[in-house]
């Protein structure tokens, strides 16, 4: 499961009445402004989802000050391209420094593409030497794969959102959902790889890759996704497994409330 991007001052904003998922990851917050699963210590990465989650969700944590404050204490523990842009509003000079002279940053697909986004939410152009490093660096099916290696869903509609993000249309993003298509089941979910089975955080990367393309998000993935949540709000990551609730959910809010990254 890769890190993705989220932009801190974007998330922790006022809040509407709550769905109950968000409503779960709320309640999730330590005292010391952090976020984490039951029994387990918070760290920055799903701190800084959670914030988005909620965001996207029309809320914010319920100690806004103390999660902004948490990550900025923890700035050091995020060292990857993945991980800055995961708090890219406050790092994105960090963040910019990562970019190598082939265009891309960091040196990988996923945090290239993250990176995009987070440029894009802090209301920053995006490098053109990155947005022609990922369309280089597209497979022969249409799909990406967070290094050069074997395609993946998820991977996938990252690119879609930020290279949709960047202005690209047209047969790279058509190409792009059609692979992502193959990895949908009857179930109306889709899969991080094929014969995987599918899960919540995968049927969310594609809808919001459709929502980003400017379509509708497949027949049956919202109710897939629906199906999945529990009694107390949060989601299964899939029929069979019910492991960590706090970033699973985090990662579906967005889904449902129909927002592709990144969020205006």
């Amino acid at each position: 499961m890769g890190l993705k991007l989220a932009v801190l001052a974007a998330a922790l904003v006022a809040a509407a009445p709550l769905p109950r998922g968000a409503s779960f990851v709320q309640a999730r917050q330590l005292g010391d402004g952090s976020f984490a699963e039951a029994g387990r210590p918070g760290y920055p990465q799903l701190t800084a989802w959670a914030a988005l989650g909620l965001r996207a969700a029309g809320s914010a944590p319920r100690a806004r000050a103390a999660t902004a404050e948490y990550l900025v204490a923890h700035e050091s523990e995020l060292s990857s391209a993945t991980d800055l842009a995961l708090a890219a509003l406050r790092l994105l000079a960090r963040l910019q420094t990562l970019q190598r002279p082939n265009g891309s940053v960091g040196g990988l697909v996923n945090g290239t593409a993250w990176s995009m986004l987070a440029f894009r939410a802090a209301g920053e152009p995006v490098p053109r030497g990155a947005v022609h490093w990922l369309l280089a660096r597209q497979g022969r099916t249409g799909g990406w794969g967070w290094t050069a290696g074997a395609p993946d869903s998820n991977d996938t509609a990252d690119v879609v959102e930020a290279l949709r993000a960047s202005g690209v249309r047209g047969r790279p993003i058509r190409r792009a959902l059609g692979f992502l298509l193959r990895y949908r089941n009857r179930d109306g979910g889709f899969e991080l790889t094929l014969g995987r089975g599918s899960d919540a955080q995968s049927t969310a990367w594609a809808i919001q890759a459709f929502l980003a393309a400017g379509k509708t998000p497949p027949r049956g993935a919202i109710a897939y996704l629906k199906r999945l949540q529990r009694s107390d709000g949060s989601f299964r990551y899939s029929a069979r497994y019910a492991t960590t609730p706090v970033w699973v959910t985090a990662q579906v809010l967005p889904a449902l409330a129909r927002k592709p990254f990144p969020l205006r």
